[in-house]
């Protein structure tokens, strides 16, 4: 087994001892053929007749939301694996990543056959079921699985170690990790605690064990790329991160944000959220490149559990501040505490600034308050209502701002377009960016 060098890079780790040290390529390969297993063997039969019977309305409706998902997700990861199996610098990775075309192509041959078998959705053909289920796609779930094809064509023109790390980063470690492999438990736990569809149940087991294989594979990867770039891999793995996680409360997210559709089978969006949130954050750390060490902004609010990121991110999605905005942001008081407190946590603080330094938000709406932060070393303080000193006066509209912290609305053509009118002292302001910086 190689020996990880020593490297005093961001998100690196010196020394041996990285858990991804502990697979090799080899490994990974003769798992992949003692745990082959057949899609089209399954016998639907019985799950037919529990789905009609054994399931209420609701219970139906509830579980084929979350099953379109999975349909569409396993049938999109296996069109854009190609490049992966291309860009990947060692015959190893390749014959691996080979293997893991066949699984989920396997995968989406699985869903397609439950649908047409059991719910009766499509004619057979995988095109007439994917569209059948293309409305049940939630706002997240398009955001990030678009950036999945997107990616794919970025990996076809640039087959740097950076790139593929960006890549393997939002396919095995987003989409498979903090995802799917969370999705995968919630199925299965329900499934094994009522008894119920038996074949279906097998083939997400099998499933659940390929993907634990997947992800395996791209912590193994992500650290290999790391050791041979271990300053373009950190920044690339940031950026990616800092691109899509904005959007993984809305993934899971029922019509309505109804969180019966996961309570009816026992489960609830906090159990979901923390799963992917601890997964996500361990198997960074375990390819040696964990989410506080990496460069730039902060990817999570510092000081907060991962129940409390995870209820965080879930409250400010709900409220039309992160993520796919649908509508006209919440401004209720809790929403204002929730956001102001968030871009409290998230002060950058190398912030450069040498004295404390005083931001006030004076929106033009007359029904949402000013807001002040007061930025000192150490520390930071945000309150609402004008503050008796203020460094650097921001007028805005509530609307813009909110895009600006989801990111929607770049500061700089706000600040162009007169959106964004600062007042104060012009040295602040040119600081404000190294405070709050974009990555």
């Amino acid at each position: 087994m190689a020996t990880a060098p020593t490297s005093t890079a961001a998100g690196a780790t010196e020394g041996p001892g990285l858990p991804a040290d502990a697979i090799s390529y080899e490994d990974l390969y003769a798992r992949w053929e003692r745990g082959n297993w057949s899609a089209t063997e399954l016998d639907f039969t019985e799950d037919a007749r529990q789905w009609r019977e054994d399931f209420t309305d609701f219970e139906r409706q509830a579980a084929l939301w979350n099953y379109c998902l999975f349909f569409w997700g396993e049938d999109a990861v296996a069109d854009n694996l190609s490049p992966y199996i291309d860009a990947a610098p060692l015959e190893e990775q390749k014959y691996f990543l080979a293997t893991q075309q066949v699984d989920e192509a396997r995968h989406a041959v699985f869903f397609k056959r439950f649908m047409q078998e059991v719910c009766e959705i499509g004619d057979g053909s995988m095109a007439s079921g994917l569209e059948a289920i293309k409305p049940q796609l939630t706002p997240g779930f398009r955001k990030i699985f678009d950036r999945l094809d997107e990616m794919a064509d970025e990996l076809r023109a640039d087959r740097s170690p950076a790139q593929l790390a960006a890549a393997v980063t939002l396919y095995h470690i987003v989409i498979e990790a903090a995802l799917a492999q969370p999705g995968q438990h919630f199925i299965c736990s329900y499934l094994e605690e009522r008894d119920q569809l038996p074949a279906f149940r097998d083939g997400m087991a099998n499933i659940a064990a390929d993907e634990q294989r997947h992800i395996g594979f791209g912590v193994k990867l992500l650290s290999d790329l790391n050791r041979e770039d271990p300053v373009g891999v950190p920044r690339a793995v940031a950026r990616i991160l800092r691109e899509v996680t904005r959007f993984t409360s809305q993934v899971l997210m029922p019509p309505g944000w109804d969180e019966r559709y996961l309570t009816v089978f026992n489960y609830t969006f906090d159990k979901v959220g923390v799963e992917g949130l601890v997964s996500m954050t361990t198997k960074l750390r375990s390819a040696g490149l964990a989410v506080e060490t990496l460069p730039g902004p902060a990817l999570l609010p510092a000081g907060l559990t991962p129940l409390e990121i995870s209820q965080r991110g879930r409250a400010l999605a709900m409220a039309g501040v992160i993520g796919v905005r649908e509508g006209p942001s919440d401004r209720d008081d809790a929403t204002l505490a929730l956001l102001f407190d968030t871009i409290r946590r998230q002060v950058n603080p190398d912030h450069g600034l040498t004295r404390a330094t005083t931001f006030q938000w004076e929106f033009t709406d007359p029904d949402v308050p000013t807001w002040h932060l007061t930025v000192e070393n150490g520390s930071s303080v945000v309150a609402q209502g004008e503050a008796p000193n203020v460094d650097l006066h921001l007028r805005l509209s509530y609307q813009d701002w909110v895009d600006i912290v989801g990111e929607r609305l770049d500061p700089l053509r706000a600040l162009a377009t007169g959106r964004l009118r600062p007042r104060g002292n012009l040295l602040t302001l040119a600081r404000l960016g190294k405070v709050f910086p974009r990555g």
